[in-house]
């Protein structure tokens, strides 16, 4: 696959394009060529159906490192829709971090443990307010797991909860929470905490050096008032294969999307600008598309 990558972004007042709308951050997709026909129906992870034929098929699992990439990028950009679909920043919500003692290496085991930690935290709060969580795991380089978990007491203006009752709660290690109220794209801010390397780290970089030769691109970034370098991505290989990164309660939703005329953009966006465009050219075979991409961010000024 030849992808060739620019910022330009050119979208024609009568193009349709796909919106989705999470809370402040609305993103527009636009594709050159629309392919409205599906013409495969999956049956599972490994089959599906030639819809024209009828002819029942199993799918091609790439066993190729970039293409592994690739699906947990797409991973992660279902990840950001959830996060700012379901949270902003409200003073009911919290971003923990469960950590453990000892290191931690057996993924299953972390789910179980978690759950344990969700259900005690729910029967402490069952009187006060139902609470709807996202969860996310995140790969150390010596091979430990930690649990991210963004929280929301629904029927709470506002929630504390000393670090201290969390950790007598989770009981296996140790608790960080961190402050949402000043960060406006969440989904963006902890997805690249998930997928990004600190160089300054010294328990991922030796490793993160390791996929460097790769291609991974250094950022600098300004972090509590002053720079640090960040390996873009560097984290992603620590990630199994078909790994399920995220689990959700019932009441976190997915965003709504819809089509409309690009020329049509601003009763969604009103008077904001796009922060961020990118456009991908996509080569595959005998197939050919150029697929760009604008995210809007109303709570910003320009």
């Amino acid at each position: 696959m030849d992808k060739r990558n620019g910022d330009a972004v050119f979208i024609a007042p009568n193009d349709v394009v796909k919106v989705t709308t999470m809370n402040h951050v609305i993103e527009v997709q636009h594709m050159e060529k629309m392919n409205r026909k599906n013409n495969i129906k999956k049956l599972d992870k490994d089959r599906f159906v030639d819809l024209s034929t009828g002819e029942i098929r199993e799918f091609e699992h790439s066993e190729n490192r970039q293409e592994n990439y690739n699906s947990l990028r797409q991973t992660f950009k279902k990840l950001r829709y959830l996060i700012n679909n379901n949270f902003i920043g409200r003073p009911n919500e919290l971003h923990i971090t469960l950590t453990y003692k000892k290191n931690m290496t057996d993924t299953k085991k972390l789910y179980s443990d978690f759950q344990n930690f969700i259900d005690r935290l729910r029967y402490k709060y069952k009187k006060e307010s139902s609470i709807d969580y996202l969860s996310v795991v995140e790969p150390q380089g010596r091979g430990a797991w930690h649990c991210h978990v963004l929280m929301r007491f629904n029927d709470l203006d506002k929630i504390y909860i000393k670090n201290a009752e969390l950790r007598s709660l989770w009981g296996l290690g140790f608790v960080t929470i961190k402050s949402l109220k000043d960060i406006d794209n969440i989904g963006a801010y902890l997805s690249a905490y998930l997928t990004d390397i600190d160089l300054e780290d010294v328990q991922d970089r030796e490793t993160a050096l390791k996929v460097a030769s790769e291609g991974c691109e250094v950022q600098t970034k300004i972090v509590e008032g002053r720079e640090k370098k960040f390996l873009k991505g560097g984290r992603l290989h620590m990630y199994p294969s078909g790994m399920n990164m995220y689990r959700k309660s019932k009441g976190i939703v997915k965003p709504e999307r819809e089509e409309m005329k690009f020329g049509d953009i601003k009763k969604v966006v009103g008077s904001a600008k796009p922060h961020y465009e990118k456009s991908y050219h996509v080569e595959n075979d005998n197939f050919e598309n150029t697929i760009s991409f604008l995210q809007y961010n109303t709570k910003r000024d320009f």
